[in-house]
């Protein structure tokens, strides 16, 4: 394991950040507890850039630039990032939580049902919101990562297992409540576990390693989702007001 002591604060004062995608600018956007999404510029500074309501899960920025958002009371949104102008591209959904675009530009949202009742979805939009596939159930769908083959990884929150989506197993048993997932520069896939405060990393062929670990619930308290980008791995504490990042 590494020491978490390698974690520093990007940026503080956020209600409770959830899903991070950065934009082609290298600017860091997240969620809010109260459906904020926020703008984080290089140097850690926010600005509130749409407020709508609910609360604010995953984003990905789609091929041209617009930004999708998982809102737990509204649906997936289409938000423009230059005027905060945003609106509803999917609704219908019991808990749409994270967003991810394959290479033919389709979306994919999981729909993460309800906890311990195994109604989790994932589902493919085309580009004009119409739905081009659906597959399921899940136990409580969180999380999705596409690999560099174009395999669309899934975390399985309360049976903290991450799947393909042919359905196999992908990594066996990891820390508690799997959340967030990227794919790292190294090829591996790590996962951030909410309620164990730590991060996974299952390399490719390999077997899941607790890669990092929180006991004080200090620098990683509650951590969601992951997003890398230059030299960093950047991680949102939905149990704190902060962002970290650490230098790989």
């Amino acid at each position: 394991m590494i020491d978490v002591a390698r974690f520093q604060i990007f940026a503080q004062g956020l209600d409770h950040p959830e899903g991070l995608a950065f934009d082609a600018d290298g600017n860091l956007w997240a969620g809010g507890e109260a459906g904020q999404v926020y703008c984080i510029d290089r140097r850690g500074v926010h600005r509130v850039a749409a407020e709508c309501g609910g609360f604010t899960l995953g984003m990905a920025f789609s091929p041209s630039g617009e930004l999708f958002v998982c809102n737990s009371a509204k649906g997936v949104l289409r938000l423009n990032p230059s005027s905060g102008e945003w609106g509803v591209f999917a609704d219908g959904l019991i808990c749409p939580n994270s967003p991810a675009f394959d290479a033919s530009g389709d979306l994919w949202v999981s729909d993460s049902g309800k906890w311990r009742q195994n109604n989790g979805r994932l589902l493919c939009f085309r580009p004009d919101g119409g739905v081009k596939s659906v597959t399921g159930p899940f136990g409580y769908a969180n999380g999705l990562c596409f690999g560099p083959d174009g395999t669309l990884y899934l975390a399985e929150s309360d049976t903290r297992r991450l799947l393909r989506l042919d359905g196999t197993v992908a990594a066996g048993e990891v820390g508690r409540t799997p959340d967030g997932l990227a794919l790292g520069p190294d090829g591996a896939l790590y996962a951030a576990c909410y309620a164990s405060d730590d991060i996974w990393r299952i390399p490719s062929g390999g077997e899941p390693e607790r890669w990092v670990h929180d006991p004080d619930a200090i620098l990683l308290c509650r951590p969601t989702n992951l997003a890398f980008r230059d030299d960093w791995l950047y991680v949102a504490n939905l149990g704190r007001t902060t962002i970290v990042r650490m230098r790989l």
